[in-house]
This record gives C-alpha cells, sequence and structure tokens, in this order.
C-alpha cells in the first residue's frame, strides 16, 4: 500500500498525456478524452486520500501531485482550446496564470523558509477546475442538437472555477505579503 499513491500519480500524469493525444485524434476519440479525463481526476482525490489514510505521504508524492494537478488541467485546457473552445480558452487561460504565478510565488517563499499551505478553498477551486473542465470535454461529445441548451451550464461553470481560482490566487498572494512583511 505505501507506493499506490504515487503510482497512481504517475500512472495520472500518462492518463493526462492520452487524454491530450486524444482531444487531437477528432471527434472519434473525444469520449476518450472524457473518460480519461474523469479517470484522472478521480486519482487526483484518491492518491492524497489514501497517503493520508494509511500514512504513506512521502516527499515524492508531495512534489509530483500538484505537477499532475497542474498538468492535468493544463492539458485539458490546451486541448479544449485546439478544438476551439473559446470558453475554455479564456477561462482557462486565467487558471493557467492563477496556477503557475502561484506556483513561483512558492518557489520563491520556500528558500525563505515560508509556506503557503493549501486551503480549504483552494481544495475546492481544484474540484470545480476538474468537474468544469471535464463537462467542457463531454461537450465535445454531445450530438449537436443537445449541445447548445447544454452549454451556457458548462460556460458557466468554466467561469465559477475561474473566478474561485483567482479569488485564491488573490488570496494566497495577500497571505505571502504579509509572511514576507513578517519575515
Amino acid at each position: 500500500m505505501k507506493h499506490v499513491p504515487n503510482i497512481l500519480t504517475v500512472g495520472r500524469l500518462i492518463l493526462t498525456l492520452a487524454v491530450f493525444v486524444a482531444l487531437f485524434g477528432g471527434p472519434s476519440w473525444y469520449g476518450l478524452a472524457f473518460w480519461g479525463f474523469v479517470i484522472a481526476a478521480v486519482t487526483d482525490f484518491l492518491d492524497g486520500w489514501l497517503a493520508r489514510k494509511y500514512q504513506v505521504e512521502s516527499l515524492m508524492g508531495a512534489i509530483l501531485d500538484p505537477i499532475a494537478d497542474k498538468v492535468l488541467v493544463a492539458g485539458a485546457v490546451v486541448g479544449l482550446a485546439a478544438n476551439g473552445d473559446m470558453t475554455a480558452a479564456l477561462a482557462g487561460g486565467l487558471i493557467l496564470f492563477r496556477e503557475f504565478a502561484i506556483s513561483a510565488l512558492r518557489e520563491v517563499l520556500a528558500p525563505r523558509g515560508l509556506r503557503l499551505p493549501v486551503t480549504m478553498l483552494a481544495k475546492w477551486k481544484t474540484t470545480l477546475q476538474l468537474a468544469a473542465l471535464a463537462a467542457a470535454l463531454l461537450r465535445l461529445t454531445l450530438p449537436p442538437w443537445l449541445t447548445p441548451p447544454v452549454s451556457l451550464g458548462i460556460d458557466v461553470a468554466l467561469w465559477l472555477a475561474a473566478i474561485v481560482t483567482v479569488w485564491t490566487g488573490v488570496e494566497y498572494g495577500l497571505a505571502a505579503r504579509k509572511a514576507l512583511k513578517g519575515n
């Protein structure tokens, strides 16, 4: 059981590559992209839960898990944008900007001994991102007559995920500023 969380994380990275490739395979591959993304998103929850439950957290897992999360989100955003999903491109662009900015901020703070612990809202942010991107991937598989009524809800979910993502980025930025002033 000791290595299962890390195996799931590495599996998520590999599955992300398959999702990305499937998004460029055309309509007959979009279902595979959707299901691959859903499975990868579930492993995001499962690997952390298993590591905590069985007390097998590791440095490798702590490093790989956030990387796998960002690669999964970035792969979906880029693939959706390449398939003409402008909402995913715009909202996803905001999401990616925040994700990489906060990762860079953590890298700057770490040598100073400062940390930005993950907040509960940031955990919900990840859930919103994954759910909204899964819905956007599902939209690629829908028949044309069904897409218009469903698209509005998917677009709202994408923008909600982007807003919460930016909000958590502002919270982290303020926390970093406070920590740097105190240091």
